[in-house]
């Protein structure tokens, strides 16, 4: 049984995804604040964190960036805040996907399925694949660059695995989103970019001239060795 913690302080809401996720068959562990959702992100090991981002104790974007310092594990932040701004401040906290509150549990669902989903295709990927100063292994979730293993967040590492297994060639903007958010997503349109911008922080000697994760301008990116 997969295991969501859900970082909430509302409780008539916490109450509510609570049983609807368990009802989908879902294993689920509540925090109402963040010092009590970090230690049950330590202590539980779940699959995937739901994550409010005004909570008390420690706020969701802090506790976003803790996480994902620690665990590549998906984090799908709830937020009152539909701005493209806060959302894209999520992004770089690391956050893999974002629901803005009010939500319908169906669509809560539809995302939080989608996340393990991709996340499990991820993991199941075949042999590894090099380019220039990236190796991506699939099977073991790493990647080295320039020899040193580095983290990334899920959303990264699928987006670094593709460009890397089709160096060379033009991936599309809209082919990027499909294959690593699926084709149901309806984000902000700079959630690729935010993507992109931390993997050239990670990937390029100089980021703000990059040599590999190249701009086609107007259609997409792709990876030059």
């Amino acid at each position: 049984m997969q295991r969501i913690l859900l970082i909430e302080d509302e409780p008539t809401l916490t109450e509510s995804v609570s049983y609807n996720l368990d009802r989908e068959g879902f294993n689920v562990m509540a925090a109402l604040d963040g010092e009590v959702g970090l230690k049950y992100f330590r202590d539980w090991d779940p699959d995937l964190i739901l994550l409010d981002l005004m909570i008390p104790e420690i706020s969701g974007l802090d506790l976003c960036r803790i996480i994902r310092s620690e665990s590549d594990i998906p984090v799908i932040v709830l937020t009152a805040k539909d701005t493209e701004s806060d959302k894209v401040v999520a992004l770089e906290m690391g956050a893999d996907d974002y629901v803005t509150k009010p939500f319908s549990m169906r669509e809560l669902i539809a995302r939080v399925r989608a996340n393990l989903r991709r996340t499990a295709m991820q993991s199941r990927r075949g042999d590894h694949a090099a380019a220039g100063p990236v190796v991506v292994d699939p099977e073991r979730h790493t990647v080295k660059i320039r020899g040193k293993q580095v983290e990334l967040a899920p959303k990264e590492f699928a987006l670094l695995q593709l460009l890397v297994e089709r160096t060379g060639r033009l991936l599309t903007r809209d082919l990027l989103i499909d294959e690593v958010w699926g084709p149901e997503f309806a984000g902000v349109t700079t959630t690729l970019d935010v993507h992109i911008r931390r993997l050239r922080e990670k990937v390029e000697e100089d980021s703000h001239h990059p040599r590999h994760i190249c701009t086609v301008r107007g259609l997409g990116y792709k990876f030059v060795e």
